[in-house]
């Protein structure tokens, strides 16, 4: 059953938000060197390598039962595999601000299945309008003149293909919270470890050994590697086993703000006057979705 959230679960949630928004900017970059495949089966293995070495250094062993393989073998192509290669694909044909910016469909996904699937996540009316004020939020955030067209004649089917990616995302969360009892390290190892076994060689197939790429592309890999896919199993898991999927789902209404922050910072884009109002109302909802309802009163 999911606790009340923690300190640590908060400090966690937000080192998140920050790592996954910046990493839809280090997709870019990496584009720019290799195929969305490619970038997909690096980032998860460098992923792999870095959970690996946590876990030998801590001597944490590798579970045993073939249930705990079932569903970490699910959570390694709806959390990793597949919303990776969609992501990667997707952003050669929308901006990097509509991939980001999706990432806030997967609340609705996750309360919707959790309410469903996970013990204790019933729907409440707090929840609901906390999630709703948060999506108003982002509606405010996307304005016009932010998702501009890109161009690309495969641009509708990319949309498509990043909402696929937040709905994936979804179903991963709810079968890492359905999983039995398992240390979170060995649980992203297992992950991991059997999405590179599905995507390194297919990158090897289908895109081979890239010839050539700029130091920029690589370092962008690699930071795909290390943070959003290895460090952030690492505290996803561990948010969600203590947590709940819906406490993580939160994350993705900060994704698209610090999207906008580091457009800003790095690309020197221009800040929307509507950011601030777009930062409260979200905000504002994340903090509403938390809220506990009023007990009744009770005669003496």
């Amino acid at each position: 059953m999911p606790t009340t959230p923690t300190l640590g679960n908060w400090i966690a949630l937000y080192a998140l938000g920050l790592i996954w928004g910046a990493s839809f900017l280090g997709v870019a970059f990496a584009l720019e060197g290799f195929g969305p495949i490619s970038i997909a089966a690096a980032r998860i293995a460098l992923g792999a390598v870095t959970l690996g070495a946590v876990a030998l250094i801590a001597r944490i062993p590798l579970p045993r039962d073939p249930v705990i393989w079932a569903f970490t073998a699910g959570m390694a192509v709806l959390s990793n595999a597949l919303p990776f290669y969609l992501l990667s694909w997707s952003q050669q044909h929308v901006t990097s601000g509509f991939a980001g910016i999706t990432m806030a469909a997967i609340p609705l996904f996750v309360i919707g299945l959790a309410h469903i699937f996970v013990p204790g996540e019933r729907l409440t009316k707090p929840k609901a309008m906390g999630f709703t004020a948060g999506l108003v939020g982002v509606a405010v955030l996307i304005g016009p003149g932010v998702l501009n067209s890109s161009g690309s004649a495969l641009e509708n089917l990319a949309r498509v293909g990043c909402l696929c990616a937040s709905l994936s995302y979804a179903l991963g969360a709810i079968i890492t919270r359905r999983c039995p009892d398992v240390h979170p390290v060995a649980f992203g190892v297992l992950a991991l470890g059997i999405a590179s076994l599905v995507m390194v060689p297919l990158a090897l197939a289908l895109e081979g050994v890239p010839d050539s790429a700029s130091p920029q592309a690589i370092g962008a890999l690699v930071y795909l590697g290390f943070f959003p896919t290895g460090l952030a199993t690492l505290l996803l898991v561990g948010i969600i086993r203590s947590a709940g999927p819906s406490f993580l789902s939160q994350v993705n209404y900060h994704v698209p703000v610090w999207s906008v922050i580091l457009g800003v910072v790095v690309l020197s884009e221009d800040l929307p006057g509507r950011f601030i109002l777009a930062l409260a109302i979200i905000i504002g909802g994340l903090v509403y979705s938390r809220r506990k309802p009023v007990q009744p009163a009770v005669a003496p």
